[in-house]
């Protein structure tokens, strides 16, 4: 575990220059032992304080959380984790495990969980791979080695197919510029090259679109998207539904949307998971959890932009009880 303790660190510090705009932060007057005990009272004898737990875990970071976790062990000799999952049941309990996790060890176990059994959850898939950073994507790398015993290319490789498991091999490589430098003349160029391997031919060569749209910084890729629409007269995206299909469409939609707006991205993802009859519980977890300590608030804008309703309020009237009490917690909104 070492070693993914190095590649988070390493994550960290690419964030470190970053203006963040989350929702949860670090506390100056932190006590893990303390908070450790008030975890360990919150489940002692009969009944459980769901209160108190949803209180405390949502007020503090991520690594603040590990520092508890590991504070817990050395108390009480029990994993923290297991007591949680142990005291509480349904989306609760997967909620907070969530939180609990490290991000790279979370990604992980979802990944696993796309990739084993019967079928392929390719849109989880996509939504993990096509919008985390690359030293995300190494952190994730090692901790699904660490877990599992198990390359996560050798599975991704076997577990999806086509030109869409090449876009997801290319994305994995960890070849994307992070700067946010842009270059229109570039711009101009890739704009170009996408017209001429999908509009402008017959059939779609999408070794240019894996190529462009799995190694240019996001940035550059939205001026690519504004001089596209220039030469082509039309969005790229509606290029991209006319000439792809299936798996390889959505992956590449995901990064279009990704580039142009991360947090209209998960807004849209967020608003998915729970409109119309039933809730994609799981989608709705991860994508609340995974963003609460980077772009929330971006989030929370974009969601009352686009749909005129609060997140907050969304969730409220979607979710219910200690679940959504949690949710609304991690988004942390008085209303939008």
């Amino acid at each position: 575990m070492a070693e993914l303790a190095e590649y988070i660190i390493k994550y960290k510090a690419a964030r470190a220059g970053l203006e963040l705009l989350g929702t949860i932060f670090a506390k100056d007057d932190f006590d893990a032992e303390e908070d450790a005990k008030t975890l360990k009272e919150a489940m002692k004898g009969f009944g459980t304080d769901e209160d108190a737990i949803i209180e405390l875990i949502t007020d503090r970071t991520s690594e603040e959380r590990q520092q508890i976790a590991w504070k817990y062990k050395a108390c009480y000799g029990e994993s923290l984790v297991d007591d949680l999952k142990r005291e509480l049941r349904g989306n609760l309990e997967d909620a907070v495990e969530a939180v609990m996790l490290p991000a790279p060890v979370y990604d992980a176990k979802t990944l696993r969980n796309a990739m084993r059994g019967a079928g392929t959850d390719e849109k989880t898939i996509i939504e993990i791979m096509c919008t985390r950073m690359n030293e995300e994507i190494e952190a994730i790398k090692m901790a699904y080695n660490i877990i599992y015993d198990r390359d996560l290319g050798e599975d991704l490789y076997n577990e999806t197919s086509g030109d869409f498991k090449h876009l997801m091999l290319a994305i994995y490589a960890c070849a994307r510029d992070e700067s946010d430098e842009v270059d229109e003349d570039k711009a101009k160029e890739d704009a170009q090259e996408l017209l001429d391997a999908g509009e402008d031919r017959w059939g779609t060569d999408e070794s240019t679109f894996n190529r462009i749209l799995a190694t240019r910084n996001f940035e550059q890729l939205k001026e690519t998207f504004k001089q596209y629409k220039e030469i082509a007269d039309c969005d790229i995206e509606e290029s991209i539904r006319s000439e792809t299909s299936g798996n390889l469409q959505e992956g590449y939609l995901a990064i279009v949307s990704r580039a142009k707006s991360c947090a209209e991205f998960f807004a849209d993802r967020m608003y998915d998971s729970m409109k119309g009859a039933g809730t994609d519980d799981e989608r709705l977890i991860r994508c609340i959890v995974t963003r609460s300590e980077i772009d929330m608030k971006s989030i929370r804008i974009a969601f009352f932009l686009k749909y005129g309703v609060g997140l907050k309020s969304f969730i409220e009237a979607d979710c219910s009880g200690d679940y959504a009490k949690l949710l609304v917690a991690l988004v942390k909104a008085d209303e939008d």
